[in-house]
């Protein structure tokens, strides 16, 4: 899961720069592949709180039917979650390490 958090928060925060169009696509069809992966782990996990928060981001991030939020909201979702995927990844790997 280090892998899964690490990557798509990495990839969030690419999404700060000026980028090509089909970058922002390609990160849309990643992270919402990555967080109903995250969904589903949390759910076998147990934590069913996660799970709906990770489903609720593959809604908002899903490619199909894009939410026009604007650049500045967008550069700000991309940063929050980065951040709480950054929390979760050192949480990772301090169970791991224990």
């Amino acid at each position: 899961m280090a892998y899964v958090y690490g990557g798509v928060a990495a990839v969030l925060l690419l999404c700060l720069f000026d980028m090509p169009y089909g970058f922002y696509s390609l990160v849309r069809f990643v992270a919402t592949a990555a967080f109903c992966y995250v969904a589903y782990k949390s759910y076998n996990a147990g934590n069913k709180d996660r799970m709906f928060f990770f489903i609720i981001l593959a809604i908002l991030f899903q490619p199909f039917i894009k939410i026009p939020l604007g650049r500045v909201i967008w550069n700000i979702v991309d940063i929050a979650v980065a951040a709480y995927l950054v929390y979760l990844l050192f949480l990772t790997l301090g169970k791991n390490h224990h």
